[in-house]
């Protein structure tokens, strides 16, 4: 209807036991629209709803929209894919529109969603308890130059997470604790009639407290970023470049510190992704794609599928092919 939308999204994926085909909504939403004219377009969405995060979250699954087969991992992770995608609550979102450009805005409060794979991903193992989100806040801020050639955005996010000992079965080793995860991200592209660049810079905050001994209390922030190139040879063929970069902690990118402490690889806090890839529109519905990425580091694998990270190699590759129809 001109001022009522309804959208959703069920998914199966089958990606190791990171993800095992269980169906599930990646978002259900009603979406109002109480402002609509040549200058402003204002509404409200509520619901399960899309997280504003960078360029690529909002349409991450439309394989035409993207602009390889994998997202940059340092920015879009896979691992906790439910978690960066949606979350339960209400949007507010406006569109400005002036002689000097277009400003776009969205305002996320809602909880986050949390399962196994966001447990493991930030407390490190399936431990006895409840890990669940809290009221969590984002926002995201685009501005676009002759409709699209220049943009520029800035993604901020504060989400946080509560683990509940209490009711465990047993003895929990870790306490009632609490995790906040405060990513922000600065997004800039140009592009072109043949060529595109992009890049995006995330600093990702993490603070820890009350889990007790075995997860001390711990403050520290991340760094992740990429660069990216796009050439169209014609309207058919085009190739991709990127570099993308993934360090845990900022002072230990070598994660030395982090192996001396631990005793597990240093590996494991970082990952450099040198990547090329070309793609083939076949038709307006068909395309092809494949890429080739050399990584060093393993910091995005998951411990699901790589239980024993002493057997990960530091240095190693990936090579995967796409085909995607539309309709």
């Amino acid at each position: 209807m001109p001022k009522l939308q309804v959208a959703a999204q069920g998914v199966m994926r089958w990606a190791g036991r990171n993800d095992q085909g269980d169906p599930r909504l990646d978002y259900g939403l009603v979406d109002y629209t109480f402002l609509s004219n040549t200058e402003n377009t204002w509404g409200l969405r509520l619901g399960r709803v899309i997280n504003p995060l960078g360029f690529y979250n909002d349409t991450r699954d439309v394989a035409f929209t993207r602009p390889s087969i994998f997202l940059p991992e340092s920015i879009y992770f896979d691992r906790t894919r439910d978690l960066a995608l949606s979350s339960d609550g209400g949007q507010l979102y406006g569109e400005r529109r002036t002689h000097m450009g277009d400003f776009l805005f969205q305002f996320n409060i809602a909880r986050p969603r949390v399962g196994k794979q966001e447990e493991l991903a930030l407390l490190g193992d399936n431990f006895p308890g409840d890990l669940g989100g809290g009221t969590s806040f984002s926002g995201r801020l685009l501005y676009e130059k002759d409709g699209g050639v220049i943009r520029f955005g800035v993604s901020s996010f504060q989400v946080n997470f509560n683990f509940d000992s209490a009711g465990a079965p047993g003895n929990s080793p870790l306490g009632s604790g609490s995790i906040k995860f405060s990513p922000l991200i600065f997004s800039g592209q140009y592009n072109g009639e043949r060529l595109s660049l992009t890049s995006e810079v995330a600093l990702r905050h993490f603070s820890y407290s009350g889990f007790g001994p075995r997860i001390p209390d711990m403050d520290f922030t991340g760094l992740s970023w990429y660069f990216q190139a796009t050439y169209r040879f014609t309207p058919r063929w085009s190739a991709v470049a990127r570099f993308d970069s993934l360090c845990t902690e900022l002072g230990d990118c070598d994660g030395e510190d982090f192996a001396a402490k631990t005793g597990r690889p240093s590996h494991r806090r970082f990952a450099d992704d040198w990547m090329v890839g070309l793609r083939w529109d076949v038709t307006s519905s068909i395309m092809v794609r494949t890429e080739f990425h050399h990584i060093r580091g393993t910091a995005w694998i998951t411990t699901e599928d790589n239980p024993n990270i002493n057997d990960l190699h530091e240095d190693w590759n990936m090579f995967s092919l796409l085909v995607s129809f539309r309709f």
